[in-house]
């Protein structure tokens, strides 16, 4: 069975940065496409970053363009989430997501870690 276990959320002010780490575990990582999800309080779980099982191919919310940048390491069985200029609108709780086909649908995913809390404060 996948376990994913992410790690980095915390407070930054807006404008700052933070960096998340997905550990995946239970599984070939390099299999998996990779996908970063975020839920707000009273709102859905919105779609962020993904990238193909290679590292060749990433996707991005347009909310997120030119400031996040999503990567893996594959070899260390680990997916990242470098965070650049936050927007206290970005407050939320942050979860990596393994998938068999890269997609940027939350349906589309199969497993799912706990998530991480960034508060981004202005």
């Amino acid at each position: 069975q996948v376990e994913l276990v992410e790690s980095g959320g915390g407070l930054v002010q807006a404008g700052g940065s933070l960096r998340l780490s997905c550990t995946f575990s239970g599984r070939t990582f390099s299999n998996y496409p990779m996908g970063w999800f975020r839920q707000a309080p009273g709102k859905e779980r919105e779609f962020v970053a993904a990238i193909s099982w290679s590292g060749g191919s990433t996707y991005y919310a347009d909310s997120v363009k030119g400031r996040f940048t999503i990567s893996r390491d594959n070899a260390k069985n680990t997916v990242l989430l470098q965070m650049n200029s936050l927007k206290p609108g970005e407050t939320a709780g942050y979860y990596c997501a393994a998938t068999r086909s890269v997609t940027t649908n939350r349906g589309g995913y199969d497993y799912w870690g706990q998530g991480t809390r960034v508060t981004v404060s202005s």
